[in-house]
């Protein structure tokens, strides 16, 4: 079995790193001292948060257009960051898409892109830089998945499925990579002031304030609040959690309030 060792502050990739808490987790991790590779569909935001965080933060970086639903992107972005930052020794699989539809509406490509995106995506990222996970002592990946997961909800059951996928799936990958000293957790957000979230608030008047009802701190949490946990699930202070899951809700999957 082997043992976790203190880690140098070995290179992270970030899927959907240019927005809501995939950036949010590159800045906090860059603030730590980590090199970030920035995967994001837009190249542009991409390339210029990269940017940002090196000359802020004084890190190396990398902004990189990757489609984590295709499965050779995902193998050429391996490699890329690799070639860029070093011997990679982490993962935050944040990238996401909602998918809404009830089951009325729901159509085969919807259903295979938000599964190919946000629960396949991870476990062959993971293949393709096994090798590097294995290299890097105190390695560890962290997957954002949602409390839908646990709640469920009726119009995103393609979504409730790929994050309840994903809690039974890091368990799983938990007990093999183990045996490399390799982590891995899942951080479960409830409503978060992202992009996605709060453009779907825009044609749903009403609904901000129904969330912030039931949730018992009264308010959407921010992405920063998220990536703090990301941050510490992927550091040494979590030297001796794997295969868990780890709510940052404000309240809302205890809560009875209407």
């Amino acid at each position: 079995m082997a043992t976790t060792q203190p880690s140098p502050l070995s290179p992270v990739i970030i899927t959907g790193g240019a927005s809501g808490i995939g950036r949010a987790c590159a800045e906090l991790l860059a603030e730590a001292g980590r090199p970030v590779a920035i995967w994001d569909l837009d190249a542009g935001a991409a390339e210029a948060l990269a940017e940002a965080i090196a000359q802020e933060h004084g890190v190396q970086t990398l902004g990189l257009a990757v489609d984590v639903g295709n499965l050779d992107a995902i193998r050429s972005g391996v490699e890329a960051s690799r070639n860029a930052l070093g011997t990679l020794g982490g993962l935050v699989h944040a990238a996401g898409v909602s998918g809404v539809s009830t089951i009325e509406q729901l159509t085969e490509e919807t259903w295979q892109r938000v599964l190919d995106i946000n629960l396949r995506a991870q476990p062959f990222i993971i293949q393709a830089m096994l090798d590097d996970l294995k290299a890097s002592p105190g390695s560890a990946v962290v997957g954002i998945a949602s409390i839908n997961a646990t709640q469920g909800n009726a119009l995103n059951p393609t979504y409730s499925a790929t994050k309840g996928g994903m809690l039974a799936m890091n368990r799983a990958l938990a007990d093999e990579l183990a045996n490399y000293g390799v982590r891995i957790n899942s951080v479960s957000p409830g409503q978060i002031a992202t992009p996605m979230l709060l453009s779907g608030l825009e044609h749903a008047p009403g609904q901000k304030e129904a969330f912030e009802r039931r949730i018992l701190l009264g308010r959407l949490g921010e992405p920063r609040e998220v990536a703090t946990a990301v941050r510490f699930l992927m550091s040494d202070e979590a030297s001796y959690i794997t295969a868990t899951e780890l709510v940052v809700d404000g309240g809302n999957l205890s809560s009875q309030r209407g």
